[in-house]
């Protein structure tokens, strides 16, 4: 870290204001994300302000999503959220469109009984099903797991495609394109189990979607994705339709 100015005690800015933009510019023009932040001591002494001052700014930037907080480890540069948009784009696509390489462990891979909202929504009673859980990565980084479905009755060899890459460039491939879904988002904490892979506390937040695609007509995809709230942003775009 290079030195830095000292901080204008006449200026009309707080001193933990100060120590925040400066933080801030060091996060953007000399650290990548994932970097960690020097510790309190360091900062103390480079920027010539108290304990408290460099709390107050390490919280101001941990509130806006400049840095995490990594219990036992230290203070990170934040990586990029996720932006996504209200949509029908597979994970690979979006981490292509923020400039991220995706890449994908396989934690489960198995012909099961599905469970009755699956099944339900398959059309189908007493039929294993695809059931494929995978690890979703940006850089290298954990953005989400993926718990998936496959209708068997149209894909019963799909795991024997290369299912680490975009499951839907292999649909694609098949002649079952996603052409819709219905989409639920809501919030959830992070349990025991996928606590780990993701690389958060367990009891975190996440943000969970449920996705039931089609390709045409046919169901094909029932997917629970669990999203770490810090790596992923939900867009959309609303018009009004009444003059009220």
């Amino acid at each position: 870290m290079t030195s830095a100015p000292i901080m204008n005690h006449m200026a009309a800015k707080p001193k933990h204001q100060q120590l925040r933009e400066q933080l801030e510019e060091l996060c953007t023009t000399q650290l990548q994300p994932g970097d960690m932040l020097p510790g309190e001591r360091q900062l103390e002494q480079t920027y010539g302000v108290s304990r408290i001052t460099v709390r107050r700014a390490i919280g101001d930037l941990v509130a806006s999503g400049h840095l995490v907080r990594a219990r036992g480890k230290g203070t990170f540069v934040a990586p990029t959220p996720l932006a996504t948009r209200l949509n029908l784009a597979s994970f690979s696509s979006e981490m292509r469109a923020q400039q991220l390489k995706a890449t994908s462990k396989v934690l489960h891979a198995e012909m099961e009984d599905a469970p009755e909202v699956v099944s339900s929504f398959f059309g189908t009673s007493d039929t294993p099903h695809v059931h494929l859980t995978r690890l979703r990565l940006g850089d290298g980084r954990p953005y989400c797991i993926d718990d998936a479905w496959y209708n068997s009755t149209l894909l019963p060899n799909l795991l024997s495609d290369d299912v680490e890459a975009s499951v839907y460039r292999v649909l694609d491939a098949r002649g079952f394109p996603i052409t819709d879904a219905e989409q639920a988002v809501n919030a959830v904490c992070a349990g025991e189990e996928v606590a780990r892979p993701l690389e958060v506390e367990i009891g975190d937040p996440l943000l969970r979607t449920i996705r039931c695609a089609r390709s045409g007509t046919r169901p094909i995809e029932w997917c629970c994705s669990l999203y770490r709230a810090d790596r992923y942003t939900l867009r959309s775009h609303v018009t009004r339709k009444d003059s009220e």
